[in-house]
Parts: C-alpha cells; structure tokens; sequence
C-alpha cells in the first residue's frame, strides 16, 4: 500500500483486463479516490480477482473500487460468471426492488467493489431518449421514490456503497448525453421528488443536462447554481456528490479542464470513465497543480 496523505477527488477508469505499469505506477503517485471497472476490464472471476488485488495493492488506504452495476442492460458482472438480474422497470413492488438491490449488492461485493452505480431515480417519459428507458422503476414519481429507496436499501444491506442518479433528472432529455447535450425546459418539480425523498442516500450522480431555466449556460455536472441551489438546498442532498462519466460528449473541453470545472461546481468527486492513460495523467496532474 501507499503511505498517508490526501485522496485525489477523482474515480478513474483503466484500460484493460491487466493493470499495466504505466497504470501502476500513475495510480501510486497520484493517489485517486478510486477506480471504477467496466466490461473491457472483466473477463472472468479469476482474472477480476487479479486484477482487483493488483488494484488494492497499488491504491492508498480509503480509496474504493466502483462498478456500474444496474441490471438490465446496465452489467458489467455478466453471465455465464454472474447471474442476470432484469432491468429496473420490472420491478413493480417494495419486496421486488429490496431483492433486486440485495442481489446486486451481494454479487457486486463478492467481486470485490465497494461501490455500485445504483439505482437510478430519473423518471421515465413517454417519447424521451431510450438512455433511460427500462433502467428507471416508474414514470410516476412516488412509485420510483419509495421503490428506488428499497432498491438502494438492499444494496447497501449487502455491504455496497449505492449512488442515485441522475440528479437533478435525466428522463426528460431527448437526446443521450453520451452523444450530445441534452436540454430540458420547464419545471423540475416532479423529477426531483425520488431524489428528495432518498436525500439521505451516501452517493448521488450529477446529470450532463442544460436546464435553461436554472443555468442557461452550465450543464448540471458543472452548474454551480444547480448543484448548490438544487441538488444541495432545494433536494437536500448533503453526501458524497460524483460527476457523471466526464468522457461524455455532452461536455466541452479537455479531460482536465472538465474535471476541474466538476470540482468547482461543487461535486465532491470527477469521475473519468474511459481509461486512456493521457487523460487519466492530465487529470491526475492538473489536479496536483490545482493543491
């Protein structure tokens, strides 16, 4: 392990099924927040069990290791290694979400996680982008609320930090902020209620959504106005707040200076997804130059 000192606010992706040394050897002088994993990254369980350990080897005590874990479309842990579990919009009752969450927690925290990008709280829409589709519980708000609140409980009786997203709502958005920036007018009252009553949650994960009339300039992720006047005040979230995946094309700019723009927003932690080792170095430095 490496000794003591302050985490860097970033969750890194890597490259591969291997830590590579130039990886070793980054993720050792810079001491991130934590790495998260996706499908390039898993083979099996063995080689996840190694690379994981390399992983716990080489970050510093305090930083954890994430999946993007939903169900449903949305699995990095995949069969024939892991079991299946179907998306969010099949879950119709409380014993149903709580199960659903528990099984994801236990097969996420046998793998070797600490976190888990999950559940989702955005609302579904009739006609918006299908990036939200059959990942969200309802298209009315209560039912996500109070199933969303059993999905995470479950998560986190199995030992799994869960993080809510996406704040302050992505199921209106027509187009996929992997793609592009979504816009969302109007009012914003319905799509925060699952995120108020879960406020009490740990984690919770920005949306790369303009909503003009709060910001017309700043997506949420980088809107200090949003993350203070609404995610912090208006919804009362007061835990840990991540970026979404700062790759996404929603965003503007450098790996760097869209991490530093996160930061100064107000989220707690940038998350980079993508693994390339230039963008995870220019972070990681311009992080160590911000103090």
């Amino acid at each position: 392990m490496c000794g003591g000192g302050v985490l860097k606010p970033v969750i890194l992706g890597i490259a591969g099924p291997v830590l590579l040394p130039a990886e070793r050897d980054l993720l050792r002088e810079h001491r991130p927040r934590g790495i998260v994993l996706f499908s390039r990254n898993i083979e099996n369980p063995s080689q996840l069990s190694d690379l994981i350990a390399s992983l716990r080897a080489c970050l510093p005590p305090g930083a954890v290791l994430m999946v993007d874990q939903e169900g449903g479309r949305v699995a990095r842990l995949r069969p024939p290694y892991w079991p299946a579990l179907p998306a969010a919009a099949t879950l119709t009752t409380l014993p149903a979400a709580y199960a659903h969450g528990h099984a994801l927690g236990a097969m996420v925290r046998a793998a070797g996680f600490d976190v888990a990008a999950a559940p989702v709280l955005d609302l579904f829409y009739e006609g918006a982008s299908a990036v939200i589709g059959d990942r969200a519980l309802s298209a009315d708000c209560e039912t996500v609320a109070t199933l969303g609140a059993e999905l995470a409980r479950g998560i986190m009786k199995a030992g799994v930090t869960p993080i809510m997203k996406h704040l302050p709502g992505h199921g209106r958005a027509l187009v996929d902020s992997h793609e592009a920036l979504p816009v969302v007018s109007g009012d914003i009252a319905r799509d925060i209620i699952p995120f108020h009553h879960n406020r009490a949650l740990p984690w919770a994960m920005t949306a790369h959504v303009l909503y003009p009339d709060l910001d017309r300039v700043n997506p949420a992720t980088i809107s200090a106005i949003i993350i203070q006047d609404i995610i912090r005040t208006r919804i009362g979230f007061t835990g840990t707040l991540v970026s979404d995946d700062l790759a996404m094309h929603a965003l503007r700019g450098t790996p760097a200076e869209r991490a530093l723009a996160a930061l100064a927003a107000g989220c707690d932690i940038a998350l980079y997804c993508p693994g390339d080792w230039e963008g995870n170095r220019a972070i990681l430095e311009a992080l160590t130059d911000a103090g």
